[in-house]
């Protein structure tokens, strides 16, 4: 049977923002450990015109919420980006995993031949369905989640490939 496109976005999108709690998890408990604010680490960005780890983990909610409504024609959450606290990006993720595994398999059924059409700005790109999961929004999720954690790694947060990989599903 082949991979389905339920199968190559949902599942690695919930594993991956559930990745992206458990490093929040482990920052938090660094700064305890450390005297340093969170504040500190939420606002923490790895050159000036990068988004601070509220931001990438705000892109990565939307990247994956979005490709998911761009396959499936289904009304994603809408979410106003004023998160400032780890509780509120850790709601932001649960929210974004909860609405993730409400969509069916079924929905996702027949999106790898959809055209999906992008407009950003003069970029503006046509996907086949297959194309945009695979070559689009997978990386460009990846992107913020590997950002985040590079942002908390950065940040002296002991954390490591393993951490950023989670547990094995198997």
């Amino acid at each position: 049977m082949p991979l389905s496109m339920y199968q190559a976005s949902i599942p690695v999108f919930v594993r991956a923002l559930n990745v992206l709690i458990a490093l929040l998890d482990k920052a938090e408990a660094h700064a305890a450990q450390n005297g340093l604010e969170l504040s500190t680490l939420v606002n923490a960005r790895l050159a000036p015109d990068m988004y601070p780890l509220s931001g990438q983990i705000q892109r990565a909610s939307d990247a994956s919420k979005f490709a998911i409504k761009r396959l499936t024609g289904l009304d994603a959450p809408s979410f106003e980006d004023v998160e400032t606290t780890f509780p509120e990006l850790r709601k932001r993720i649960a929210d974004t995993v909860a609405w993730l595994q409400s969509v069916p398999a079924a929905a996702l059924e027949g999106s790898e031949g959809k055209t999906v059409q992008l407009s950003f700005g003069d970029f503006k790109p046509s996907f086949q369905g297959d194309a945009y999961l695979l070559s689009f929004a997978l990386p460009n999720f990846y992107f913020h989640v590997t950002t985040a954690y590079d942002i908390l790694r950065h940040s002296g947060v002991p954390v490591g490939k393993l951490d950023f990989l989670g547990p094995y599903p198997g």
